[in-house]
């Protein structure tokens, strides 16, 4: 019998564009609560700059270069939803956000896998902020 192994996998990081790298770390450090990981500086004008809200995938803040992505700054999924942000406590984090003035697009709901509502990020980018159900 062959013992089937499970490769470990994860996603370390997903890329966000942004106008400029310090309005996002301000953004994603100062308003959202992330933790910035790194900025380190590569050449000239271009920086690796990590931030993370805890735990799990990164967000890689890239700053947009060129039209093609600056027209996708707030627009990389289309206009769907395009980050989920999980937490031990929605209310806490839901009324945090809106004292920062984080725009939610509509009222907290309760959603077979938790309590769920759409905020939109400072760049226009669409995020779910979800406690899953303990279920």
């Amino acid at each position: 019998m062959t013992e089937t192994v499970i490769p470990r996998r994860s996603v370390g990081a997903v890329t966000i564009l942004v106008p400029d790298y310090q309005e996002a770390i301000d953004y994603f450090v100062g308003t959202l609560g992330f933790t910035l990981v790194e900025d380190t500086s590569l050449s000239e004008g271009k920086r690796w700059v990590l931030v993370s809200p805890g735990a799990g995938t990164c967000l890689l803040l890239a700053k947009a270069n060129g039209e093609r992505q600056i027209a996708a700054i707030g627009n990389q999924s289309g206009g769907r939803v395009f980050l989920f942000l999980t937490t031990d406590d929605f209310w806490r984090d839901f009324r945090t956000y809106k004292g920062r003035g984080v725009e939610f697009q509509e009222e907290p709901r309760h959603e077979e896998y938790g309590l769920v509502a759409v905020f939109t990020d400072k760049f226009g980018n669409q995020w779910d902020l979800i406690e899953p159900d303990s279920n």
